[in-house]
């Protein structure tokens, strides 16, 4: 009698643990379209701007401009992004003067991210490295 009593509570533990186990609903980010380069120059540094893809999140479209001079990245916007988006404005508006700052100590798409902001911070470094590509950085 007592192992059937411990092989229920056991069954009955097993089966409360795996039926409230919450799994992820999130998708990752991905390439909506291709790289557009602009070659105009910039007026504050003389340098050339390039846009990146514009990169489909689960909260909406992330698009990264780069101004490059130098062989250097001087300047990056996201001047399409979640944060256009009411519902994801404040974690979006968070990470992206964030991500900046990364990008330009780093000058490369080999960034960190920011913590809270992961699809949003994978995005923008997709559409950054298909501005470097652009870029031929």
């Amino acid at each position: 009698m007592r192992r059937i009593t411990l092989w229920a509570f056991s069954t009955i533990a097993a089966l409360v643990l795996l039926f409230s186990y919450r799994t992820s609903t999130n998708t990752p980010a991905t390439p909506a379209a291709a790289e557009a380069p602009l070659s105009e120059p910039t007026a504050a540094g003389g340098g050339k701007a390039y846009d990146g893809s514009s990169v489909q999140t689960q909260w909406g479209p992330l698009q990264v401009h780069i101004t490059v001079a130098g062989g250097r990245i001087t300047e990056i916007t996201a001047p399409t992004s979640p944060a256009d988006n009411p519902a994801d404005a404040g974690v979006t508006a968070g990470a992206l003067p964030q991500l900046r700052e990364q990008v330009l100590a780093a000058q490369s798409a080999s960034i960190d991210g920011v913590s809270g902001a992961t699809f949003t911070s994978e995005a923008y470094k997709q559409s950054l490295q298909a501005a470097l590509d652009a870029a031929h950085l």
